[in-house]
């Protein structure tokens, strides 16, 4: 009883048998088999190994979402190089849609003197709040200071090569009649002009009118009135004076020049050595000479809205030649938020994993706007976009698109580089995409399972097309 019992219940769960064996003497081994086996276990391994080796390599998937990103504040980063700005003319200027208006930002804000290359030549330091001259008045006008005669000469187009090249030192005023800083200078040019004949110092005052010798300023490349140059054997020796406007200020700095002058002639006829001689005559002349352009460069921080920082000439004790602002410039740097080259290593490292599509966070470095003639400027119209990477840390950057466009003013309007800026609402997603390993696995057995049965298939076929018929 108990061993048909047995019996039974062994036959019950045999007949559970999934893989039921068929007795090797009903199978027939054939060449053909042996042939579709192996083709089997070969590419079986093959999609073994590409299995494996996209289930070892994540892939980079992008989703694209509103940005939650709370901070009310946002960084710019950027370096220009213009190269036909003056540091001391140059202002960088702040506004958005939320009032803000900043002028002559100067914190976090550094100036460079560079050549026409663009090559920085000389430290001019932090941007800083520009000092306003003093002004002398006068009781007399300009007509009364005239009756005793005019001592301070206007010169004409014609007339300025010649006269600087015939006096030994010249100090000019380029002035335009309708600046109003070279209204408030003109008595105090002429009574200047007058003391300098009482004390029969070897110097001549003169003035250039500006409107009427136009081709003159731009040939001095006088960008801001009043410009006062001091002419010395015919050149000009820069940088221009831009010191107290008084007749006593202007007299100490007259003073000041010629003992610097005849201290080195005195030195210069003293020593007898032509090589230190010509050394030291170089160092004077590079010492005269004032760098064209300026390399602006630091950080500013502005309201998440949208907005944009411009580059300008600005002088709280000029008027500034709109004739002759040329705002050629070149983009070194431009970013926002933090600098991906600042980021820890950790951080570094797994953005060398990101595709480069993903990582336009300065796309116009290095880039030249130039201008080819006054009176126009490139204005700059960038897209920020915020981007999260979730690649083993969590942080995030900002990739941004530009247009630019040459725009035109009018002949009295100063020109501008303009950065006009635009935080999109929707943000991308960066995140590692990894697979699952039970997906690993289902694909495995489905490889085995699928080849097994597909090559069984194609190997019966071939059976029976191939099979000897009997006669």
């Amino acid at each position: 009883m108990n061993i048909n019992g047995k019996s039974r219940r062994q036959a019950t769960i045999s007949s559970m048998d999934f893989y039921r064996r068929v007795p090797k003497d009903l199978t027939e081994a054939t060449t053909l088999g042996a042939f579709m086996s192996v083709c089997a276990i070969g590419i079986m391994c093959v999609l073994f190994v590409a299995e494996s080796m996209a289930f070892l390599n994540s892939q980079i998937a992008t989703e694209i979402a509103l940005d939650d990103n709370v901070d009310p504040l946002i960084e710019v980063n950027f370096n220009v190089t213009m190269f036909e700005l003056k540091c001391d003319l140059v202002s960088v200027d702040v506004w958005d849609v939320l009032g803000t208006n900043l002028q002559n930002v100067t914190k976090d804000i550094e100036k460079w003197q560079v050549n026409e290359d663009g090559v920085r030549q000389n430290f001019s330091g932090r941007n800083k709040k520009e000092k306003q001259v003093v002004q002398e008045q006068h009781r007399e006008t300009l007509e009364q200071l005239h009756e005793n005669g005019v001592h301070a000469i206007p010169l004409s187009n014609s007339e300025f090569p010649d006269y600087v090249k015939d006096n030994a030192i010249v100090v000019v005023d380029f002035f335009a009649p309708w600046c109003i800083w070279c209204q408030r200078l003109q008595p105090t040019w002429e009574k200047f002009a007058e003391e300098v004949e009482q004390r029969k110092m070897p110097v001549k005052i003169v003035t250039v009118d500006c409107v009427q010798e136009a081709q003159l300023c731009r040939d001095m490349k006088v960008m801001a009135f009043p410009t006062l140059r001091w002419f010395q054997d015919g050149k000009a020796e820069l940088p221009d004076y831009r010191s107290d406007r008084t007749v006593a200020a202007l007299v100490q700095y007259t003073e000041r020049k010629l003992m610097i002058s005849a201290k080195f002639q005195d030195w210069e006829s003293k020593n007898k050595d032509p090589n230190v001689n010509q050394k030291m005559k170089s160092m004077m002349e590079n010492s005269k000479v004032e760098p064209p352009g300026c390399q602006v460069s630091g950080s500013l921080l502005v309201n998440r809205v949208p907005g944009n920082f411009h580059i300008l000439a600005r002088s709280v004790n000029h008027n500034l030649n709109a004739a002759m602002t040329n705002l050629t410039h070149r983009v070194n740097h431009l970013s926002f938020g933090t600098q991906p080259k600042h980021l820890p290593r950790s951080k570094s490292r797994v953005l060398k994993h990101i595709p480069d599509s993903l990582k336009k966070f300065y796309p116009i470095d290095h880039v030249m706007y130039k201008s080819n003639q006054y009176h126009q400027a490139f204005h700059h119209y960038i897209k920020v976009v915020s981007t999260r990477f979730k690649v083993g840390s969590d942080f995030t950057l900002y990739q941004f698109i530009e247009q630019s466009q040459l725009v035109f003013y009018d002949a009295t309007s100063i020109p501008e580089a303009k950065f006009s800026y635009d935080l999109s609402p929707m943000s991308v997603l960066v995140e590692k995409e990894e697979r699952k390993w039970y997906d690993y696995l289902t694909s495995l057995f489905a490889i085995i399972g699928g080849t097994f049965t597909t090559l069984g298939l194609i190997d019966a076929t071939l059976f029976k097309v191939f099979k000897p018929k009997k006669l």
